[in-house]
């Protein structure tokens, strides 16, 4: 079960250690309480821990300073969608953009980040085209132990700087070791906070429990979880969950492709059907990663290339966050040259996701006018 507070209730209030009184002689109950400081709200969430099917619900709103109580399920117990109508927020802000189940972030750049010049090149051509997110791989894990494993730190600062000139505010950057974390806030700090970044857990390391529990713990920086390549959607759920049930809740579950020959010719099955899917048994906003997915530049007869369909299969059904390889010359690319698009393509590729998005809206729109069909 979980009590939500009325907005900004405070822990030094009669009502709040009247509740904590009350939730103390509990038998059997343990409880957590997480606490989520808004640009104008303080709010208040504990979750109780135990048998707590024979407390009811009425009686438990009815407690000082409880605004509603939310029976939850086993399963995705913190970032769960438990009812129909859950009033609990299925969106967060970060350093200025805001990420939900009701929106649409593109986060286009680099898969491995090379040089400086291609960084910058890749983020005034982001700029020009009025994007303010992006992504910039610094640690690469990879298959064979001699390919490029990225820059590391090395490339960090000038990444920092450059975003805070083209105005970036958020960069989607995997992390594989909890060291890293460490580096990427040196880096901003040594850079005067120029930018954010979202820490990616890539689909290796999905299951990597210690590392979830550590980027779980700090609440600085939201993560983007990659579901695993070779697990099930609800293996990957859980493993989302146990970020959230260390305190961070600023997660964005990313759908990338399922590792098996039935996907042949594509590098992977694509899975973006899974995105209604997430959104209904979550409150997390879902991310598309098409270049993963596909992994190739073919295009069918018509001329389009096979990641703009599946980016507008994903858009269309919903997704909110679009994770995407850019790059000024695929060709010397260090990493995953052959699936990248090339700067001109830019804004085609944008307008061609506002299409897709204007048609999910249309579609939701028909599906309020005809509710009971």
């Amino acid at each position: 079960m979980i009590l939500i507070l009325t907005p900004n209730t405070r822990s030094d209030s009669s009502a709040y250690q009247q509740l904590m009184g009350y939730l103390d002689k509990l038998p059997g109950i343990q409880y957590r309480v997480h606490e989520e400081q808004g640009a104008t709200q303080l709010l208040t969430e504990i979750y109780l821990i135990g048998s707590t099917a024979g407390l009811a619900m009425d009686y438990m709103q009815s407690l000082p300073g409880v605004e509603r109580a939310v029976r939850v399920s086993e399963e995705y117990r913190v970032l769960g969608r438990h009812q129909a109508n859950d009033p609990r927020p299925s969106h967060f802000e970060y350093n200025g953009v805001r990420f939900g189940q009701d929106n649409l972030n593109v986060f286009a750049g680099l898969c491995a980040v090379d040089n400086r010049e291609h960084v910058e090149q890749m983020m005034k051509v982001l700029r020009d085209n009025g994007q303010v997110c992006t992504r910039m791989g610094a640690y690469k894990p990879r298959t064979n132990p001699y390919a490029f494993q990225g820059h590391g730190k090395d490339c960090l600062p000038y990444v920092f700087e450059l975003a805070g000139k083209y105005g970036i505010k958020v960069i989607a950057m995997e992390i594989t070791h909890e060291s890293h974390m460490d580096e990427i806030f040196e880096a901003l700090r040594q850079t005067g906070d120029p930018t954010g970044v979202m820490l990616q857990i890539g689909t290796r390391n999905t299951q990597n429990f210690e590392l979830l529990k550590i980027v779980g713990r700090q609440q600085r920086f939201p993560v983007l979880l990659k579901r695993g390549f070779g697990i099930t959607l609800d293996e990957s759920l859980n493993a989302a969950e146990y970020l959230a049930s260390e305190g961070n809740r600023k997660v964005v579950f990313g759908l990338r492709g399922m590792k098996t020959n039935m996907g042949d010719p594509h590098r992977n099955l694509v899975d973006f059907a899974h995105v209604p899917v997430v959104k209904r048994l979550t409150r997390m906003p879902v991310c598309i990663d098409p270049s993963h997915s596909v992994g190739t530049r073919a295009a069918g007869p018509d001329g389009m290339l096979d990641i703009a369909h599946v980016v507008a299969q994903g858009v269309i059904a919903g997704a909110n966050m679009i994770l995407v390889d850019f790059h000024p010359n695929p060709a010397s690319a260090l990493v995953d040259g052959p699936q990248a698009l090339t700067l001109p393509e830019l804004p085609y590729f944008l307008e061609d996701v506002a299409i897709a998005r204007e048609a999910y809206e249309r579609r939701l729109a028909l599906r309020q006018k005809y509710p009971s069909t």
